[in-house]
């Protein structure tokens, strides 16, 4: 957005980029960086990388990403001043493909939607709705073949005038009566014509209104279920961390209860070898009487 305001000023007179230019490249280099670190952490993270790449978010994360490699290469082409005469051609196709791409990183925006759960909820609503929207674009359809060929008959047939040249070039303001947007392009001047705008303008409200009520209904129930799993991953991620933390105090206790039952283990083994030494003391002065006992001659007993 702020390179389409200052777009006279990024390129002076000789060419070059200017300083609003360079601050510019600079502050999106930064982003690109930052964005293109993230991506590629979570494409090295995730467990599935076919899955990962087939999401819709990973793939307008990619082409958002994308533009800003590919200007680099292109840029240096396009500045080129030896070509041909044929390739001016081809430098004019190739700049209109730079600046749509360039206009691609917009997608940014849509990065909102893996933190908003209203844009989760749009989403998850159009996807169900596919049956709704397709039954909406029918009645469309068919309500813009009918009003179409009755505002030209009664236009350019009845009165003569030429703002409705032809059908399909009444299908544009047979769209926009409908959708009650009207923007004046196209006007029926004749009462006929007129009667036939009010019967597209009635219509379309009725049509608008029929699958509407059913795609609220979807959008109402698509919320209130990711809100209960927002809800329900918020509370296994706190019973996680209030278990881990509990883990953790458990170790500490019983690493504190290991020491003061070896150390009871080592004074109660220590008490055992003293009564040990002790009662072999006792024993051995019972079982082993004086050695000089033993000389004495058998008469003297």
């Amino acid at each position: 957005m702020m390179s389409s305001l200052w777009d006279p000023l990024v390129v002076d007179m000789e060419g070059e980029c200017s300083a609003k230019c360079q601050h510019m490249f600079i502050i999106e280099t930064v982003c690109v960086a930052w964005f293109s670190l993230e991506f590629l952490l979570r494409f090295i993270q995730a467990s599935s990388k076919l899955e990962f790449l087939r999401g819709p978010l990973n793939v307008i994360d990619a082409l958002a990403i994308l533009p800003y490699y590919v200007s680099l290469v292109v840029v240096e082409e396009e500045r080129d001043p030896d070509r041909p005469g044929g390739g001016k051609g081809y430098l004019d196709k190739l700049g209109l493909v730079l600046r749509i791409m360039r206009a691609l990183r917009i997608l940014y925006v849509m990065r909102l939607a893996r933190h908003s759960l209203g844009l989760q909820t749009l989403g998850l609503t159009v996807r169900r709705s596919t049956r709704e929207f397709g039954l909406l674009l029918l009645f469309l359809c068919v309500a813009v073949t009918l009003f179409s060929p009755l505002v030209h008959l009664a236009e350019s047939e009845l009165t003569g005038l030429q703002d409705f040249s032809s059908i399909p070039a009444s299908y544009w303001w047979a769209i926009i009566s409908m959708t009650t947007v009207g923007y004046g392009d196209m006007v029926p001047r004749s009462i006929p014509g007129q009667v036939v705008a009010l019967s597209s303008i009635l219509s379309g409200i009725l049509i608008m209104a029929f699958p509407a009520t059913s795609i609220f209904h979807m959008f109402s129930r698509s919320y209130q279920e990711l809100k209960a799993e927002h809800d329900r991953l918020m509370k296994e991620e706190a019973a996680a961390a209030a278990a881990a933390a509990a883990s953790v105090d458990l170790k500490e206790v019983d690493i504190g209860g290991g020491v003061g039952e070896e150390e009871q283990e080592e004074a109660g083994g220590y008490e055992e070898k003293e009564s040990g030494h002790s009662m072999e003391s006792l024993l051995g002065k019972e079982e082993h009487p004086p050695s000089g006992n033993n000389n004495l001659p058998a008469g003297a007993f």
